[in-house]
């Protein structure tokens, strides 16, 4: 039952803010397309140039509220279950979680019904993700009461992780050495599918938490010298050279990029924080940086990946392939300072508008503001999770909670420098606001996972 005195009232709190915002979110959306007509009908002019505008009722109906409705009820559901199972646990994951959600769904139901026949009810099937996602964060809270299960299993998770990209490269088809593939699995007829690589993060940071705390002090010790590096023995850095080594060569086989960025950006700072050596991060980038080389020279997607970024304005060097990137920067640059306001802007022009391009989507209708209020919002998980980190004891949570903030962290750099042209696009999904169920589970995983590790520092 709810203890009365120790009732999460921060977290009730402050989900109101996500709860206001899918509220006037939706009444927006509504009264803009009620208004203006549908959100991607031509606007039609008089002869004399003056815009036509059918006005209805300007306030929306109730039940087209529905959506905003049912995620406020997924999330207090959430938190009565989090005051039962979790009171002690932290109390601001799951309102910034929440808010970024209420964003993603937001935009799902603004542009499904410009993208696609297939996808008008796309805000729907997200909202059915994030329910999902939240029952997932129930029960991982609830199933990792005692974290020992979890440490004592660590080679199984990996092996996991392994098992289940391993499957996708065998039953992938039309593989080609020269084009992109997703690591997708396809389950049954229905075409349901989800994303291996999604649970093969979580798997391995279990595995390198594990591993690294059990051989912390040995790792953090120097038994032989190769020039100014000095390394522990080979038989304790193998195995975590070998995992590494498995999971991005399974990444480049897929031509997942994005993802092995991902893999070895976590490794880096797991393994920073274990052994407390910076010269072990200038090794791995240094050796990181000969083998971006050779793939560059061995793969030709590579090199038109890289390509189409440095020449996007080009058409001569890259024909109409760098199209989505134009499109996305001048999305961003017609947002301006606030935004041209929520279903006013044509973001559905920007192909992928709402996986890897919803970042220049939101930019476009909320401004350069709303992308700064997003980045902050991801930063202020970031911070929650590292706080989290640094109160925490135990080696094996600490580590935990340092990966798990770091796939948060490294997530959102990669996909936003994708979007801004800084680097290649990877197709990293970003964290609860991208189009996706596989990714929204596997996030609301990571929060539970965060509830619990902070439960052990109360």
């Amino acid at each position: 039952m709810i203890d009365r005195r120790h009732y999460r009232w921060t977290e009730l709190w402050l989900l109101l803010l996500p709860s206001l915002f899918m509220l006037v979110g939706m009444t927006t959306l509504l009264t803009v397309q009620s208004v203006l007509g549908p959100p991607c009908a031509p606007v039609t002019a008089t002869p004399t140039g003056n815009t036509v505008v059918t006005t209805h009722n300007l306030l929306p109906p109730l039940d087209a509220l529905t959506p905003a409705f049912g995620l406020i009820a997924a999330l207090a559901g959430a938190h009565i279950l989090l005051n039962i199972i979790a009171p002690d646990s932290d109390q601001t994951i799951l309102p910034i979680a929440g808010m970024l959600s209420s964003i993603g769904v937001l935009m799902s139901l603004r542009l499904g019904p410009c993208i696609g026949q297939d996808t008008s009810n796309l805000g729907i099937k997200q909202l059915v993700w994030v329910i999902a996602g939240l029952i997932a964060c129930i029960a991982t809270v609830r199933l990792t009461r005692d974290l020992r299960w979890l440490r004592n299993y660590k080679y199984t998770w990996a092996a996991l992780g392994i098992v289940l990209v391993g499957i996708t490269l065998v039953n992938a088809r039309g593989f080609s050495t020269n084009a992109p593939s997703r690591d997708v699995l396809s389950i049954g007829p229905g075409g349901l599918s989800f994303q291996p690589s999604e649970i093969l993060k979580i798997c391995l940071v279990i595995f390198f938490a594990g591993y690294l705390s059990e051989n912390r002090e040995m790792l953090a010790s120097a038994y032989f010298q190769i020039g100014r590096l000095k390394l522990p023995p080979l038989k304790h850095l193998g195995p975590l050279l070998v995992m590494l080594g498995l999971a991005l060569l399974i990444f480049v086989g897929v031509r997942e990029l994005g993802l092995a960025i991902l893999i070895f950006g976590l490794f880096l700072s797991m393994l920073y924080v274990a052994s407390n050596r910076p010269m072990y991060v200038i090794g791995a980038v240094l050796l990181f940086a000969v083998g971006a080389f050779a793939a560059y020279h061995l793969f030709s997607y590579a090199q038109t990946r890289v390509a189409i970024v440095a020449n996007a304005f080009d058409p001569n060097i890259e024909p109409n392939a760098g199209y989505q990137i134009v499109q996305g920067l001048i999305a961003f640059g017609r947002g301006g300072i606030f935004g041209t306001g929520l279903g006013m802007g044509k973001p559905y022009f920007v192909p992928a508008s709402n996986t890897d391009y919803i970042a220049a989507s939101f930019g476009e209708e909320f401004g350069f503001a709303g992308v700064l209020a997003l980045i902050g919002l991801f930063m202020l998980l970031v911070y929650r999770g590292m706080h989290i980190a640094v109160r925490n004891r135990d080696s094996f949570n600490q580590l935990m909670a340092v990966g798990l903030t770091a796939v948060f962290a490294l997530q959102t750099f990669v996909i936003l420098a994708g979007d801004l042209k800084l680097m290649p696009l990877t197709g990293v999904p970003l964290p609860f606001v991208a189009y996706g169920g596989s990714s929204v589970i596997a996030n609301f995983i990571i929060i539970g996972l965060m509830l619990r590790l902070s439960e052990n520092t109360a």
